[in-house]
């Protein structure tokens, strides 16, 4: 089969814990031909082109050179998610596909832009919000779809991660940047994982947002402190009366047993539905701690071939644009896989309504901003007009 021939915008923290596995050691590499990359870290761009054999020729620090250089199929950019407008945007008008990893960016506005260039492009892209493809949200998928516990009421969904994930002082960095916690927010990290993942379960759109943020921690780190937040409170009213609490953040210990603690409870008229609870079938002990290890998410095996959801989900996508280029993709099947659900514009919207909520709030002592309450269609249509209408007909 022919491969894909992919350019690599942004060669971070993001590849190097996920996708140079996808590119080279899963049993989606077959299908994928790394001919070009780009980063503005020199260091960064040397590393990967060094270590992966890129011809010097084919290295670029502007995402524009690369595109233009040719030879492309398709283009995986994965930069920090305030940048993914542009390179994507340039890539679609190019006559390229793109995979890029979840959000599909930091605003509505940028989301927007990017689908309706999709839709005038008639190119395909693929956002890996890789929690689709993870086999206990498939299961309550399924199970939410068919209507075994009767009728959804409200739910909490939780994802925590380690400080180290979010400390500029740990050694060595999690993200090569310092500021990176104080440009980024729990929220775009890590709510946009959860209140996808809720979508994607009960195919509900949101209507109303407010957050509480949290602030104590992070200013607190020595030698480089941190003006953001460590951990924030999302309260999603969605349709039909359903409530959701997503709760995420970063400054857990570093002794906690796994780097991501997640766990996810939703309540129904008839039954009640607890998810991951922290568990993978993987505990280990050693010198160093206890470590409940994702297995699921990232699976190492012995050939050195790497699997797991964190793989699938984007190989998925470079396995559809493959379908999509060939022309096998049944109209039904294109329309879902770029409909506005499955390109994240709900959950972008969650998102920049959650940082709405919390710009407008009221700061209080100890580090508390109390936000204020977000209308989901208000906001959006005061951000794109009246194509708003597009997204709630």
């Amino acid at each position: 089969m022919e491969k894909i021939r992919i350019g690599v915008v942004g060669t971070g923290s993001v590849v190097r814990e996920i996708y140079r596995h996808l590119y080279f050691s899963s049993r989606y590499s077959d299908s994928i031909s790394v001919e070009a990359i780009c980063d503005t870290s020199a260091e960064a761009l040397t590393r990967f082109g060094d270590d992966w054999g890129v011809p010097q020729k084919r290295r670029f620090s502007r995402y524009e050179e690369m595109i233009e250089c040719g030879g492309l199929d398709a283009v995986a950019v994965n930069t920090p998610d305030s940048l993914h407008r542009a390179p994507v945007v340039a890539a679609l008008e190019a006559g390229l596909d793109v995979v890029l990893p979840k959000p599909t960016a930091d605003t509505v506005q940028d989301v927007h832009e990017i689908i309706r260039t999709v839709r005038q492009t008639e190119r395909f892209l693929g956002v890996d919000y890789h929690k689709r493809e993870d086999p206990v949200t498939k299961e309550a998928r399924a199970r939410v779809a068919d209507g075994t516990y009767g009728t959804l009421q409200c739910s909490v969904f939780q994802m925590l991660d380690k400080l180290l994930v979010s400390d500029p002082n740990h050694d060595p960095r999690f993200f090569s940047s310092p500021d990176f916690a104080q440009k980024n927010s729990p929220v775009s990290f890590l709510t946009s994982h959860m209140a996808d993942t809720f979508m994607y379960i009960t195919g509900l759109r949101p209507l109303e947002v407010r957050a509480v943020g949290y602030r104590q921690k992070l200013p607190s780190l020595e030698p480089i402190a941190v003006t953001g937040y460590d951990l924030v409170d999302t309260t999603v009213m969605f349709e039909y009366g359903v409530t959701c609490h997503i709760i995420t953040g970063w400054t857990l210990p570093n002794t906690a047993d796994c780097l991501t603690v997640q766990t996810g409870r939703l309540i129904f008229t008839d039954g009640m539905l607890d998810l991951w609870e922290n568990h993978y079938g993987f505990r280990e002990v050693t010198a160093l701690g206890i470590e409940n290890r994702n297995v699921l998410f990232r699976n190492f095996e012995r050939d050195g071939v790497v699997s797991g959801y964190g793989i699938d989900s984007p190989g998925k996508i470079i396995e559809n644009i493959g379908r999509f280029r060939r022309g096998e993709m049944p109209d039904g099947e294109l329309e879902s896989l770029l409909s506005p659900f499955s390109l994240g514009l709900y959950t972008t919207l969650v998102c920049d309504c959650a940082h709405a909520s919390l710009a407008s709030g009221v700061e209080h002592e100890r580090g508390v901003v109390i936000g204020a309450p977000v209308e989901t269609r208000q906001f959006l249509t005061e951000t794109i007009g009246n194509e708003s209408d597009l997204y709630f007909a």
